[in-house]
Parts: C-alpha cells; sequence; structure tokens
C-alpha cells in the first residue's frame, strides 16, 4: 500500500483535517514572484510502471559502480564485501520498531542492538564508553573539537596535516559559527610534521588521523602525553574503522576521543551515503560525550532491559546546555555494522583486516615496478598515495575511459593546492580480485607510457 497514490477522497480528508480548502493554500506563505504558475515543462506529467522503471534503470546505467568494474577508490569511503545476511536481518520485526526509541516498553529490540552497537565501538577503539553513533565522521571529528572546548574551557584546536580534508572543512564551519580558533596544518604528505611543538596553553585539542588521509600510519602515544600536559585533549580519528581490526587502537595510544567513519562494515558505498560516524571516549568525559547513549537496566520484574540515558541534548533541555545538537543517531546505519562485525567475530575482523593489508602490499609493489610511479608511504593499511609522472586527474579519467576506477586525485580534495596535482590515493580492499589488479597494472602502464 505504500506506494500507491492519494485519491482526491484522500486529500480532501487531510486538507479538511488542517483547516485548509486547496493545495495551494499551503503555499501561502511563498512570495507569488516565486510560485510557478504552470507545469515544468521539461517533466512529463505522467506515466506508467513500467515507463518510470525503464527510464530510471537507463538513467542508472550510466553510472559505473564498483562492483561492476575494478574499483580502487578510497579517501574516506571504502568498498567492501557486505554478506547478504545483513540486509536481511535489518528488515525483522524485531528491529521495525519506532523511529525514535523514547518508549523503551516498545522499542527494546532497536535499544538493544544500539547497547550491542556501543560495546563493539569501545573494544574496537580500546575506549572506555561510545555513543550510539552519530550522523557521520566528518560531523563527528566537529562535535569532537565542541567537547573538548568544553571539558578544557579552551577554544583552540589544532588539525593535523594528515585529516581528511571534509574532516576539517566540517570542523572549521563549526568554528565559524561556535566562535573558536582552528589551526590547520599543511598538508602532510610525507608523514613529517611536529604537531607537539604546536601545543600551548590555550590548545583544546590536537586532532590527528591514523591512517592518515595520505595512508600513513602512527603511534600518537607520545603526542598524548605532550597533550596531557599541558591539559588538552587528544582526538584521533579513523576513515578506515577496518584498520582496527590490525593496528595498535587509539585507546592504547592515550586518546581522549576517537571518532571516525563506520561505512566500511556492513554498509555499502551508494553514493556517499548514508553512513555512520564513531564515537567514544574516556569514562570521566562520558556526560560531555554528544549523541545518544543506550543503557542496560532491569525492569520491575527483575528482567534485563535497555534505555536511553544521558540524553542531554537540544530537545531535552535548553539548546545551550546541550552537549549537542545532533538530534537522532544513523540507527539503520548502526544495526547494519552491528550485524556484519557479529557475523565477523573477532577472528573474522582481524583476518579480513589481514587480508586487506596484504592485498594493498601486492598491489603497492607491482605499481613501484611502473615507469613513472612512486610510492609515497613507508606505512600503510589498505590504502596508500603514489606520485605519478602525469596529472593525476587525466590518468584516472583516461583509467575510467577503460572501465578501471583507479583511484582519488588528491587535488579533488585540495583544489587549491596544485602542487599535489600529481599525487593518486589508491585503496585495496578484499573486494580486488587478482584480475582487477592485473587490470590496474596494465592500464596504468598504458596510460602513463
Amino acid at each position: 500500500m505504500r506506494y500507491l497514490p492519494l485519491s482526491e477522497g484522500d486529500r480532501t480528508e487531510m486538507l479538511d483535517a488542517i483547516g485548509v480548502s486547496s493545495m495551494e493554500d499551503l503555499y501561502c506563505d511563498v512570495p507569488k514572484d516565486v510560485l510557478l504558475d504552470r507545469y515544468v515543462q521539461s517533466l512529463p506529467t505522467v506515466r506508467g510502471e513500467m515507463e518510470v522503471e525503464r527510464a530510471l534503470s537507463a538513467l542508472a546505467a550510466k553510472n559505473t559502480g564498483a562492483n561492476a568494474v575494478p574499483s580502487f577508490l578510497g579517501a574516506g569511503l571504502y568498498h567492501h564485501h557486505v554478506p547478504a545476511t545483513v540486509d536481511y536481518m535489518i528488515q525483522r520485526g524485531e528491529f521495525l520498531t519506532s523511529y525514535t526509541p523514547y518508549q523503551p516498553e516498545i522499542a527494546q529490540g532497536t535499544l538493544q542492538y544500539l547497547f550491542e552497537f556501543q560495546t563493539q565501538v569501545a573494544m574496537l577503539t580500546g575506549m572506555d564508553v561510545a555513543n550510539a553513533s552519530m550522523y557521520d565522521g566528518a560531523t563527528g571529528c566537529a562535535e569532537a573539537v565542541l567537547m573538548a572546548n568544553r571539558v578544557t574551557k579552551r577554544s583552540k584546536a589544532i588539525l593535523s596535516g594528515g585529516l581528511h580534508p571534509h574532516y576539517r572543512d566540517v570542523t572549521r564551519t563549526h568554528a565559524h559559527f561556535n566562535g573558536f580558533e582552528v589551526v590547520s596544518a599543511e598538508p602532510d604528505v610525507d608523514n613529517v610534521e611536529d604537531l607537539i611543538a604546536q601545543i600551548d596553553d590555550q590548545t583544546s585539542c590536537v586532532v590527528v588521523q591514523t591512517p592518515s588521509f595520505f595512508g600513513h600510519l602512527n603511534d600518537y602515544t607520545k603526542l598524548g602525553e605532550a597533550c596531557h600536559e599541558k591539559k588538552a585533549l587528544l582526538v584521533v580519528v579513523f576513515t578506515e574503522v577496518l584498520s582496527l581490526g590490525a593496528l595498535k587502537s587509539p585507546g592504547e595510544m592515550g586518546a581522549d576521543i576517537v571518532v571516525g567513519e563506520g561505512q566500511s562494515i556492513g554498509n555499502a558505498l551508494n553514493f556517499g551515503g548514508p553512513t555512520v560516524g564513531l564515537f567514544a571516549v574516556k569514562q570521566k568525559y562520558l556526560r560531555q560525550m554528544p549523541g545518544r547513549v543506550c543503557g542496560e537496566t532491569v525492569d520491575s520484574d527483575g528482567r534485563r532491559g535497555w534505555v536511553l540515558t544521558l540524553s542531554t541534548r537540544e530537545q531535552h533541555i535548553r539548546r545551550e546546555k546541550a552537549t549537542s545538537n545532533i538530534c537522532t543517531n544513523s540507527g539503520l546505519c548502526a544495526l547494519a555494522f552491528n550485524i556484519h562485525l557479529t557475523l565477523l567475530g573477532e577472528e573474522g575482523l582481524t583476518k579480513l583486516s589481514a587480508l586487506n593489508h596484504a592485498r594493498a602490499c601486492q598491489v603497492a609493489d607491482r605499481l613501484a615496478k611502473i615507469d613513472g610511479v612512486t610510492i609515497i608511504n613507508d606505512t600503510f593499511f589498505n590504502e596508500f598515495t603514489v606520485r605519478l609522472s602525469k596529472s593525476a586527474s587525466g590518468v584516472i579519467d583516461a583509467l575510467a575511459e577503460k572501465n578501471i576506477l583507479g583511484g582519488v586525485p588528491v587535488k579533488r580534495l585540495y583544489q587549491d593546492r596544485p602542487e599535489l596535482d600529481d599525487l593518486m590515493l589508491v585503496a585495496v580492499t578484499e573486494t580486488a580480485t587478482d584480475e582487477d589488479i592485473d587490470a590496474l597494472i596494465a592500464g596504468l602502464t598504458e596510460v602513463l607510457s
């Protein structure tokens, strides 16, 4: 029934219920000079279902999907295999409860998976407690800086040059409207920046990323110690959550806040979203953590149950007193994450992470043998940066004509940096077959010759 259009009777009943006589009355507050008095000429007035399906299928066919051709795209979102079980499970009735689980007696399915999701995120990041997710990694990063400002009562954030440009820009936007200072380091292509020297008594936090935007791996233990000496917080960011199955956790490095993107587990690329932001903190900062928190309790009969707790969001208290203006969490994406990670288990996650790294090493070794290709990284997980003898954008376009999605040009995310024109990010996941890798090597060899 959800796809059936409204009848005239339905429309009349709805208009009567809200007290207006016509659809036009709903637009009475819109200035007349911006309202169209005719149909949009380029759109058909009506089409049959079969005709619409064909038209939309033709539009969709113009896109080249990551599943259809060899794909080495990354730069913050990654192509991984998502088991069919995930799609099946997220549609089960136990999870199809009310959108906002304020009534725990009818939302136990939703609340339980959120609680288990939080547990998984805390274990992955090596932190004490996690929330029920953020919208995405970029907005989560900005919220982490806002939280650090509240905790330290300072207003200066230092952003690493290895931080993803989108995360940097979203944080800058929040800084502009919330009145705090952001110091952004230069793009750290060669992994040589010294952030410790920049920390002063006004610094609320230092934000770093590992693996970095350029793929470098770093242990930020010493940086964390330096932050704490100055009473600043260390915020560790990641964009590839699968790396946590192979690397030292941010919690082990002394991070105070950990934030990142969880899309790689349970969630397909979907043209860039929706995604799921992961957010975890030390226990002592729990009450300053933004977003939802789900807690375990018992009911009046002593049975185990779950409820929302510590939700000091703008719906609940005065806006200026809220820890976040995030009004919800990425519930469906968090559920998909929860199911996929449960299917993998600790051993499966470790094996999948090892496979990703091994595949990336295989590709890097072969790329390094091509004339006109230089591998920038000494260390990486499943993504690394290469310097080409030609413009990366042109090379990638040429590969795309051969039905190969060869990577992401760095300049696409650093448009004001012409000196980065020859850099390309290459991500290699478990989905890359031997045939895919052969196609990339052959295509790149030809394009650069």
